[in-house]
Formats: C-alpha cells, structure tokens, sequence
C-alpha cells in the first residue's frame, strides 16, 4: 500500500488510515514534518490526544517520547515527511494511532536498525528500539529508495 507516495505499513496503519476515513475530521489530522517546530508542535498535539484519552502520566511520556523519535527520524534519516494521527477505539479500550512517512532512502537493515546501539547518523542508536518497547502495536515498512513508515499504538488501560 502506498499513501502520498511513500510505503505504508500494513496492518496496523489499515486499522488508522481506516479511523481516518470514517471519523470525523476532528478524530485524525495529518501533520507535516519538516522542521523542527512540526516536531514540537507534534508532541503537543500527542499530549493533548493522550489526555483525551485519559492515558496515564507514565503512558503519556512513553507515548511523546516514541512520537518524538519517530518524528526526528522522519526529518533527519527520511528528509522530512509527515504524520497522520487518528484516535483508535477497539470495544471499550481507546487509543492513539500515529503513522510517520517519509519518502527518503529507506531502511537497509530493519533488523539491524531496531538494534541498542546501532546508528547511521552517530547517535545512541536506541531511536527505533526505544520507540518499539514504549509502544503498545509498533510495524515498520521500508523500500529503498521509496521511503519508510513507521506506525505505532498506545492503548489506555480499561
């Protein structure tokens, strides 16, 4: 699946790319990220999400703190991109959805990318990992030379 060029995860990102279509606008927005000011404005927005949902103190920090990663990835490894933000419902339990696009390089090694201490840019490398294990529901889809997805779930507690 492909959405606004890029590659789309498939599963998960079915389950938010479905919220969008049939919630009202007010339930999904679609934010670029190009800068580091969408970044911020980003985690705000994750904030404000979370709280609706009534997430936890400690559930709200995983989650911004994955957006926030996910977010920088998108501008430093994928040129820039954008992220779609829905709020899930499955039965009683709410969530939030996040999927980040880019259409940058690509992702050689998934695998070796989700691996503490592996890094192409000279950082950590705890970026994709960490934000695997602060999540609930975490799928990554990379083609090279097409770009990456990364889609990732919160759920609140019932």
């Amino acid at each position: 699946m492909m959405i606004d060029g890029a590659p789309a995860p498939a599963l998960i990102s079915t389950i938010i790319y479905q919220a969008a279509a049939d919630d009202a606008a007010d339930k999904q927005q679609k934010l670029l990220l190009t800068s580091d000011e969408h970044v911020v404005a980003l985690r705000k927005l994750v904030r404000t999400l979370a709280l609706e949902i009534k997430l936890s103190l400690l559930d709200q920090t995983k989650l911004i703190t994955a957006a926030s990663e996910l977010a920088r990835n998108t501008l430093k490894y994928g040129g820039g991109g954008f992220v779609r933000t829905a709020r899930l419902a499955d039965g009683a339990r709410r969530g939030i959805g996040l999927s980040f696009v880019d259409s940058g390089p690509g992702i050689a090694d998934v695998e070796q990318a989700l691996t503490d201490g592996f890094s192409t840019g000279g950082g950590l490398g705890l970026g994709l990992g960490g934000a695997r294990r602060l999540v609930d529901e975490f799928e990554i889809v990379t083609k090279i030379g097409k770009g990456t997805a990364v889609t990732i779930i919160k759920w609140g507690h019932v």
